[in-house]
């Protein structure tokens, strides 16, 4: 059993007092003074025992005093607090956001990639906020057709087509120049043993092949073999996740003038993607919504902001993540629920594709 934490020691009346100042702080995005909680925590408490509990709470380090003012703010530990106490409970999506979601996402689409991307403008929209899709892992569609182009350099396009409509593109370079006839017989070889498995499948047997098999192979075995083999050992699955945002823009209404640089340094992080999409694979791999409050993303550009993301899934399983990134006070106990639901329509939306 785990240690009692002293989250776990709040008494009830602190509890609801830290709800309250929360709840409050998200609001209106000031410090919250006793007068106020006092008012709207509905408790029969004066000033003085609300300043007393604030200071525990402060102690405890669920509160801080900025600067000079009478008031407090939450501390990430605050929001935690506050998160965990929501998910505890059973919460709804209103009927306006549920309506525009189902009229977004319930809806005849050209390719999964249309879909996703209709996902995250859609986030965007209803919470104001930053929305985030992974496009669909290629790991878990089937290949149906896969074709080298030569490039100059030694470089080879390949073209891969999933599930007969989902289109990838991706160079290769190879150790020495490949004719036209070489890349024909290759792509020829690997669509007629490939077709109807997975990349990682696809992987799986062609490692099998080298091993048991390597002194019956022909030269055009082996030179399709190396070309699939280079195609694998140039991606990893980090690099493969690709995703689409919408919306950055919304944060700049949350950032104040002392947080201008650290929203720029956000904006070149989401250009860079690599600890944007660290942090999304860690969603893939987990189950249900995910929430990382400032610090608990593990990237100092993240702060200030809270991630809330939950995984979406075709019939072959989890294939991409979804969510929403916005400042710390963000209004969770309505963006859980919209993100929540938006990854539950999707997968419908997608397995309906089928």
């Amino acid at each position: 059993m785990a240690p009692e934490s002293k989250d776990d020691v709040l008494n009830e009346r602190a509890q609801r007092l830290l709800r309250v100042l929360v709840q409050s702080y998200i609001r209106d995005g000031e410090p919250v003074g006793s007068r106020t909680l006092s008012r709207e925590s509905g408790l029969a408490l004066s000033s003085a025992t609300v300043r007393n509990v604030m200071s525990d709470l402060e102690e405890l380090g669920f509160v801080s005093s900025p600067h000079t003012s009478a008031g407090r703010v939450p501390t990430d530990k605050a929001y935690r607090f506050f998160v965990d106490s929501l998910l505890r409970a059973q919460l709804t999506t209103d009927d306006s956001s549920l309506e525009e979601i189902h009229r977004h996402l319930d809806m005849p689409a050209d390719s999964s990639k249309s879909l996703v991307a209709a996902a995250s403008q859609l986030l965007s929209n209803i919470t104001h906020l930053a929305g985030v899709v992974t496009l669909p892992l290629a790991q878990a569609a089937s290949l149906t057709q896969i074709e080298f182009l030569a490039l100059s350099e030694n470089r080879v396009l390949v073209v891969l087509v999933f599930d007969d409509r989902e289109v990838q593109n991706r160079i290769i370079q190879l150790d020495r120049h490949y004719s036209t006839e070489e890349l024909r017989r290759a792509t020829n070889f690997l669509n007629e043993h490939c077709i109807g498995r997975t990349l990682p499948q696809i992987h799986q047997e062609l490692v099998r092949q080298l091993k048991e098999t390597h002194e019956n192979l022909n030269q055009v075995m082996l030179d399709a073999i190396s070309m699939a083999q280079r195609l694998f050992e140039q991606g990893s699955a980090t690099e493969d996740i690709q995703y689409l945002i919408a919306g950055e823009t919304n944060l700049m209404g949350f950032a104040g003038p002392s947080n201008v640089d650290k929203l720029k340094r956000l904006f070149e992080a989401f250009n860079e993607k690599r600890d944007i999409l660290h942090l999304l694979d860690q969603s893939l791999r987990a189950e249900g919504v995910q929430i990382f409050i400032g610090h608990e993303s593990g990237y100092q550009i993240l702060d200030d902001y809270s991630v809330v993301t939950a995984p979406y899934s075709s019939a072959k399983g989890v294939v991409g993540v979804l969510g929403v990134i916005g400042p710390t006070r963000m209004a969770y106990e309505r963006i859980i629920p919209i993100v929540d639901l938006t990854a539950k329509v999707l997968s419908s939306a997608l397995n309906s594709r089928r």
